[in-house]
């Protein structure tokens, strides 16, 4: 007994099966699925780092122009030097609705007051427009990420099917079913199930995020179209 008991000390433990086992022990179908989770992860990442950066970037372009217009005296005649910067979409506001307000011509026998109020209208009708394209921008990109996070689970289960058909199929053809015949398989197609979650997993957190991001963004481009067509009007009187 005591040196049955020093064989069974001696013994080195079996090693554990890694990740890597498992993708080497996937069929082809599981491995390119794999390979395909691995890829949307990358472009998961890079569009979510992308859309905060590029949304961070805008407030502070949209915060600086309008305290630079809250500046100005009057925004129907400003001074020479005033520069509307591109690509900032406060400043896509501005531009258009000012250009569609100095865009109405007076007409011969036309009072100033149904003047003003046209010159108003085609400016609100301007930013309306205006407001629509900005959000498009801000919600650009964001269809492949919500593609990605309700694909890839069913990316990694269609992997994981695949395999676990393969592996019953294998053993049907062997004259003896064990379970070490059956459990390398197995495991090599369940390793596209934890895939697609690993990938959409993140995905979803990023998403919902820029989501609401995106909202409370669009929520103010509509409040600053408000309050320029309001100071329009104040200053067409």
């Amino acid at each position: 007994m005591p040196f049955v008991s020093f064989l069974a000390q001696a013994t080195p433990p079996a090693p554990e099966p890694s990740m890597l086992q498992y993708f080497l022990q996937s069929n082809f179908a599981g491995q390119l699925i794999i390979y395909a989770l691995a890829l949307f992860s990358l472009v998961a990442w890079t569009i979510m780092l992308g859309k905060f950066m590029e949304l961070r970037r805008l407030q502070l372009f949209n915060l600086g122009f309008q305290m630079k217009l809250r500046e100005q005296r009057t925004i129907l005649d400003l001074p020479d030097g005033f520069q509307v910067p591109a690509g900032v979409p406060y400043a896509a506001l501005f531009r258009d609705a000012i250009e569609a307000f100095w865009r109405v011509e007076a007409r011969r026998g036309e009072t100033d007051e149904s003047l003003a109020a046209a010159r108003l209208e085609h400016a609100e009708n301007a930013l309306q427009r205006a407001v629509a394209a900005q959000s498009l921008g801000y919600e650009s990109n964001m269809i492949f990420l919500a593609t990605i996070v309700s694909g890839a689970p069913f990316f990694g289960l269609l992997g994981t099917v695949w395999g676990v058909m393969d592996s019953f199929g294998a053993v049907a053809l062997q004259p003896v079913a064990t379970l070490q015949t059956l459990a390398p398989g197995v495991s090599g197609a369940l390793l596209t199930t934890v895939a697609g979650l690993l990938v959409a997993i993140p995905s979803v957190f990023g998403y919902n995020y820029l989501l609401s991001r995106t909202k409370l963004m669009i929520t103010e481009l509509e409040n600053f179209a408000s309050s320029l067509a309001d100071r329009i009007e104040l200053e067409s009187r």
